[in-house]
């Protein structure tokens, strides 16, 4: 049974006509990145895998779409005094530059033991860096006391529908580059990509499979679909620095409703899978951005009779913001 447009704005932040119109308004900023596939790596899933490359989108990640929605939504008045968010890399990039393109200032609280590319990010893209510790209280008290301080207006990283309006426009780009598509797979954190393609997707093709991929030690948003609510965790410990964060009251009703089921792996597979990328499609990919594919290859997909009728499978390859220190020192 189709969905019905009444159905996407029951209770939803964001609908299908606010992500048309987000694709309209940022078409000027963003980059309309590629889709790469791999002989090998459909040999390797036994499907056929289409790779959105949000890697090579400005600031490196899919969050440049949801910040320059953000932005360019506000009005003069309220953007004259600037943004403030608080993230631990891509969002605060991708914030800090959609502000410079606009020419209002962005102030990023950013937690201190956030990794050295993502804080180097938001500095070259003109960004002001508060730090704080590495709490979500310390986080929410800064940017709180920045809002108080300067009058700048708060844009979530994914709680937020405009953000979530902006990341819904990959979805209506990819079902554009690639027809026949009938699994779409994307990593979930805040839930502001997972909502936005959830909400693009089934608008377009309803009976689209959308599932999300998480990380074994920040799995709040599988235990949330079991337990029927938001589901916290009391501590969070995996690779893909990405993916820590939490559902919120905005996208969980979206991914409750429209993500048909999140796959949890671990974080060897998360390693292996980005191995792949570097090594078969020759591309930079962040934890984040490869726990797609360490999905659709988990035995949790492999060996899932639900999921056998899943043979056209896009792949959010989210971002390539990753530290390569120790790889550059290994050389020397």
């Amino acid at each position: 049974m189709e969905l019905s447009h009444a159905a996407f704005c029951v209770n939803y932040a964001a609908d299908i006509s606010s992500i048309r119109q987000a694709q309209v308004r940022i078409e000027p900023f963003v980059h309309k990145t590629p889709v790469l596939t791999s002989e090998t790596l459909d040999s390797i899933a036994g499907r056929e895998l289409h790779f959105k490359c949000e890697c090579f989108q400005k600031g490196g990640a899919f969050k440049f779409r949801g910040a320059s929605n953000a932005i360019y939504s506000l009005d003069d008045d309220q953007a004259t005094k600037g943004v403030v968010t608080h993230s631990s890399g891509n969002h605060a990039a991708a914030l800090s530059l959609a502000a410079k393109l606009r020419g209002i200032p962005a102030y990023i609280v950013i937690p201190k033991n956030a990794p050295k590319c993502k804080f180097d990010n938001v500095k070259r893209y003109g960004g002001q860096v508060i730090f704080c510790e590495p709490t979500m209280q310390s986080r929410e008290d800064t940017a709180n006391k920045v809002m108080q301080d300067t009058g700048a207006v708060l844009i979530p990283s994914s709680n937020y529908g405009p953000v979530i309006s902006g990341q819904g426009t990959m979805a209506l780009e990819f079902l554009e580059q690639v027809s026949g598509i009938d699994t779409l797979i994307v990593p979930i954190s805040g839930g502001g990509m997972a909502s936005g393609v959830a909400l693009a997707a089934k608008s377009i093709n309803p009976a689209i499979r959308v599932l999300a991929a998480e990380p074994k030690g920040a799995d709040d948003a599988y235990q949330s679909k079991i337990n029927g609510r938001i589901t916290k965790l009391a501590e969070v410990n995996t690779i893909a620095d990405g993916l820590r964060a939490f559902l919120g009251d905005v996208t969980w009703p979206i991914v409750r409703d429209l993500v048909d089921e999140v796959i949890v792996v671990d974080d060897k597979e998360i390693i292996q899978a980005m191995k792949l990328c570097y090594e078969i499609l020759k591309l930079a990919v962040e934890p984040s951005g490869a726990i797609g594919l360490a999905a659709v290859l988990s035995d949790k997909f492999q060996k899932n009779p639900t999921y056998s009728e899943c043979n056209r499978i896009g792949i959010v390859l989210s971002g390539g913001n990753v530290d390569l220190g120790v790889l550059w020192n290994s050389f020397v």
